[in-house]
């Protein structure tokens, strides 16, 4: 019982993570090719957003997931 709360918690924090890691790594390429090519900054931004938005959206079925499996498990 209390090693499903456990496991979820542990994917929990490893999907917090990945997100984290992956819009560190979206936004610092973003903003090195601001800075490379001010001209297109908008077109850059939109990317940018829905990019993250996608990461976002992964991250929260996986903790989703994890909830399911934590509540499933007790």
């Amino acid at each position: 019982m209390e090693l499903g709360w456990l496991s979820a918690g542990i994917g929990a924090g490893l999907v917090v993570i990945g997100a984290g890691l992956g819009i560190g790594k979206l936004a610092g390429s973003a903003m090195e090719a601001m800075g490379r090519q001010p001209e297109a900054i908008s077109r850059i931004q939109v990317a940018m957003i829905i990019a993250a938005a996608l990461i976002e959206g992964v991250a929260f079925f996986g903790l989703i997931i994890c909830i399911m499996l934590a509540t499933h498990a007790a």
